[in-house]
Order: structure tokens, then sequence, then C-alpha cells
């Protein structure tokens, strides 16, 4: 069955035993060390080492916990990994994958952390056979980045996205399927440009849609300040994710350009009609505006209904 003709499929939150004895995780920020607190927390019989870039981080991932060890030598952190993980943004993680597959062990699993899949697996599959390569994608986090703001019950009830390669071993995405399960996770087999076209409507494009409302009210600002002393927690709620990691966000946006743009070109249509309703006064409040409004109303309760059953 090839990439294209994956349907997607969940998994349990806990998928079996995990197979891996000593797993690498390449970049310990919020993603990297909450997999690595996770881990020993959950499966203390798991060797995890830390790869960074700078030795007072090698330093902090011990000391909090987030890895047994933490070095700066991308080689020798990896070389002797059952499974290798990418944790970096996303065009930092393409370059690396080249360097990383070439010193892992024949046979082990390398997989990401990265939050677009089609160009990140257009570069696993030039890595040479039988490294296994699986992606994957958790889908959370917090505005926060760094090693200080991890946490090991942060994919806890996350879906996990994966996308292994039409060659990869069935055995290496049931392993990868298994770490997910063992730290909260809820695998979901995801053929690559489907979850580019998902994530880009309810994931970058809320990016995209936070940081124009923020432009809106620092234009506002301009002419009444007292604007940001009335912000309350429907602004503040709204707005979150353009507080996110600039870094990452601008790796996700590059990455997934074609589709965040046919979303955002989607939004601006609906809102387009929006404004045409409210313009149009009285006589579209129940015709046009109220209808709508009401329905968005319903689905969204349903939708929070579903997510919690």
């Amino acid at each position: 069955m090839g990439d294209a003709d994956r349907t997607a499929t969940g998994g349990e939150a806990d998928s079996g035993e995990v197979p891996f004895r000593r797993v690498a995780i390449v970049g310990m920020g919020l993603m990297g060390g909450s997999l690595g607190l996770a881990l020993r927390e959950r499966r203390p019989g798991i060797h995890v080492t830390g790869i960074v870039r700078r030795a007072e981080q090698a330093e902090d991932c011990v000391a909090l916990g987030a890895s047994h060890a933490a070095t700066l030598d991308m080689a020798a952190g990896v070389a002797d990994a059952d499974l290798v993980v990418l944790s970096t943004p996303v065009r930092t993680l393409i370059a690396q994958i080249p360097e990383v597959a070439r010193h892992m062990r024949p046979g082990a699993v390398l997989t990401d952390m990265g939050s677009t899949k089609a160009a990140i697996m257009r570069a696993m599959a030039q890595v040479p056979w039988p490294i296994q390569p699986v992606g994957g994608h958790p889908m959370c986090g917090k505005e926060v980045a760094g090693l200080e703001a991890a946490d090991a019950t942060l994919y806890e009830g996350a879906p996990w996205p994966l996308t292994p390669l039409e060659r990869t071993d069935p055995a290496a995405t049931a392993g990868v399927k298994a770490l997910v399960g063992a730290v909260g996770g809820r695998p979901v087999m995801l053929e690559a440009d489907r979850h580019d076209r998902l994530v880009a409507a309810i994931s970058h494009l809320p990016y995209l849609l936070a940081v124009a409302l923020v432009e809106v009210a620092d234009e506002v600002a301009d002419e009444d300040e007292l604007v940001w002393s009335l912000a309350a927690s429907g602004f503040r709620d709204t707005s979150r994710l353009a507080a996110s990691d600039l870094s990452m966000m601008l790796d996700i946006l590059a990455t997934n350009r074609r589709y965040v743009a046919a979303m955002a070109t989607r939004l601006h249509r609906q809102l387009g009609r929006l404004v045409v309703a409210l313009e149009a006064g009285d006589a579209a409040e129940a015709t046009d505006l109220r209808p709508r409004l009401t329905e968005a109303r319903d689905r969204r309760i349903a939708w929070g209904l579903r997510k919690k059953a």
C-alpha cells in the first residue's frame, strides 16, 4: 500500500511494549525535553540521550531529568541508539536528516516531531536502507519554548500523526506507535500530504489569524491606547498563538505555504461573507447572519462534546 492510499486510523493511548532500549533525542527544547521526561517517568528501562548545541544545555538536560546523558557530539549521541528522534525546527530538522542517518546503526529507526510532514518525508526518503524512517507530529505544545518549559504530561491525550514511508518496515512503525502510546499520545496513521492539508486548517491558519488579530488591535491602539487596558479573556484566548516561537512558526509556514495560503483564502472568503451580512443591517440578520452564527456555535459545541467523549 503506497503513501497516497493510506487512510487515517487512530490508536489507543498505549499501543504495546516499546521495543527501543536506547533513545537519542536531537534537540532538547519543549518537545524533546518533554519526551525525555515522559520516557524517564513512564519507561525507566529506556536509556535517553539528549543531543544539544551548548554545554550548559547538556548539564540542564541531566539536572532536570530529561535525559540520562547529554552530548554536543551528534555522531556519538546517535551511534548506538535504537531510535533517534529529531526535535528541532522543521528546516533545521530537514538539514540534519542526512548527517544523523550517516551515524545511525543499521536497522535503527528515525522519527521526528516536525509540524509539517511532506517536506520532511521527502528528505527521509533519501535515508539509506536499512534505517527505518517513520515521520511523526505530536499535536500539542505551549506558547513558550525551551527545556525549562518541558512537561512530562505534555503528550497526554494528544493526537500524534505518524507518516511512515512505503519502504518502512511495519515493525518499525509499530515500535514508534508503542512509544507514542507509552508517553500518553494517540497515534494516528496519516499520509504526509493529507496531514499537511489538515493541519493547515486547524493549526497553522489559527496562528496567522492570531497574528492578524494582534495587528488589528495594534492599529487601533495607535488611535486609542486604552484598547490594551480593556483587552480581556476573549482577546487573550483568541490571540494566544501569536506569542508562539517565531523560528518554529516561520519554518512551519515556509514548508507548508501552499496549504496555509489555500486555507487563508478560504478564511478571507468566509470573513467577506460575514462583512457583507453585517453591512446589510437588520435585513440580513434573519436571512444570513443569525443562521451562520447559530450553525457555527452548534458545530463548535458538538465538536467539543465529541472531543471529550
